[in-house]
């Protein structure tokens, strides 16, 4: 199986902070992900230089690929970067993780995400869109499209309606399966009405609880049904209980690994990486919740969504 992703080309600013009235003070909600400018994104870069810091190529979509690729599956990705430092970091990521390179560049400043980390683990995004945002439905062509199975899109970019449409209609006519994660319960809020209209268009879509009930208004169980009734194959994580997959009428069902988890970046990206990396070995349906579980389990007991080579041939030999 080859997959396809598209998403919002950034480089990740993990920082740990040591309280969350430090995300107070920035007016920016715990565990959600916030759109700033390059200046405010700055702004909390400067104001968090006191904590420890590191960076890694990111972007949900990017993270999904990347682990597909460490896995051994061949994988592509689509974004849009910046002629600059940030830029050419991304570019140099792909090239070294073995993922084929379909980035188009922009005089714009390459996007970034400034990662709050919080003491139990928790996300807090400032992530400045800058280049990735340019990312249109003029730079999407058919031929791109040809020769995967499956095209995996991330749900921050569903502010881009006809980008969107375009690439699955690609997509489509390529013959691939579409796949979505849900990215953020808050911008599954404040795209609710688009998200619903184009999951009728979708195969594949990753929610986890928070997702799900901004999405159906439901809790897990009945939500992951709602889901199903739209698409072929509907996955619902529920943190520390799991995860769920509803298809063809039948429910799966997988707990998770025993972890440290000090970073919950990527954990989403990166069990939806294991989860298609099930399925491209046609593996049953709980098969691939466990794998994706433990890809997760894995990347949540690192800073970032990254992982060193010893902990990926860890992986490796768990779920091969």
């Amino acid at each position: 199986m080859r997959v396809l992703g598209m998403g919002n080309a950034l480089v990740d600013i993990m920082t740990r902070i040591d309280k969350d009235d430090f995300l107070v003070k920035l007016n920016l909600p715990k565990g959600s992900m916030q759109l700033v400018d390059f200046e405010t994104a700055d702004s909390v870069m400067q104001a968090s230089s006191k904590f420890e810091k590191s960076m890694a190529s990111g972007g949900s979509a990017a993270n999904t690929v990347h682990g597909l690729a460490k896995l051994g599956v061949e994988a592509a990705f689509i974004g849009k970067v910046g002629e600059d430092e940030m830029g050419e970091f991304f570019k140099n990521d792909l090239k070294n993780s073995g993922i084929s390179s379909k980035l188009l560049s922009s005089k714009t400043r390459s996007g970034l995400a400034v990662a709050l980390v919080s003491p139990d683990a928790e996300r807090t995004f400032a992530t400045y869109l800058g280049a990735a945002v340019e990312l249109s439905a003029s730079d999407l062509s058919n031929e791109m499209f040809i020769g995967y199975d499956i095209f995996h899109i991330e749900g921050y970019l569903v502010q881009n309606h006809e980008l969107i449409e375009t690439a699955i209609k690609f997509a489509k006519a390529a013959g691939c399966k579409v796949s979505i994660d849900l990215a953020s319960y808050n911008v599954v809020e404040d795209n609710l009405d688009f998200l619903k209209k184009i999951v009728e268009n979708v195969d594949i879509v990753f929610a986890n609880e928070e997702e799900a009930k901004a999405f159906t208004g439901m809790e897990p169980t009945n939500a992951l049904h709602k889901i199903a009734d739209k698409v072929h194959i509907a996955v619902v994580k529920i943190g520390s209980k799991g995860s769920m997959v509803k298809t063809d009428g039948k429910i799966y069902t997988a707990g998770v690994i025993k972890a440290n988890s000090i970073d919950t970046t990527g954990a989403g990206d990166l069990f939806a990486s294991g989860f298609l990396y099930g399925m491209s070995k046609e593996l049953p349906f709980d098969k691939c919740l466990e794998i994706g579980s433990i890809v997760a389990g894995n990347v949540i007991e690192v800073i970032g969504a990254k992982m060193d080579s010893q902990r990926w041939e860890n992986i490796y030999s768990l779920v091969k």
